[in-house]
């Protein structure tokens, strides 16, 4: 089964010009872990999730005004719509992290998928064989 079977679509993105604050309120709202931070195109620049946020908050400074590009990770592990689950579970596992961006073309994102995702897709695989 492709990933695309299985992500999250559409995807809730953060710009990288949006604030901490701002970030971490879209993400209580939406109930979500992490989101891709994307550019006017909708181009994969970096990704943020709550454990970014919460280690840049035991450093004191400008919450509210700081820009999530300064907490965001840039260097993104990402998969590809096409690509098999159990790849990219292997992936999330190996990496100790808990969802990826799914990108497209030249990095556009159209979805994510995180370690929920996947065990959800497992656990009701097994559940069809009974």
């Amino acid at each position: 089964m492709k990933i695309r079977e299985v992500m999250k679509s559409p995807v809730i993105v953060i710009r990288p010009d949006e604030t901490v604050d701002r970030a971490l309120d879209i993400m209580n709202q939406e109930k979500v872990n992490g989101t891709p931070i994307v550019d006017e195109n909708n181009r994969l620049v970096g990704m943020i999730v709550k454990a970014d946020i919460y280690r840049f908050l035991m450093d004191p400074g400008h919450y509210k005004s700081c820009p999530v590009e300064w907490v965001m990770t840039k260097e993104v592990i990402k998969a590809h719509a096409d690509e098999e689950i159990l790849d990219v579970a292997k992936r999330l596992r190996d990496c100790n992290i808990i969802a990826l961006p799914v990108v497209e073309g030249d990095d556009e994102v159209v979805g994510i998928i995180s370690f929920e995702d996947i065990l959800d897709y497992y656990i009701e695989q097994q559940m069809n064989k009974y």
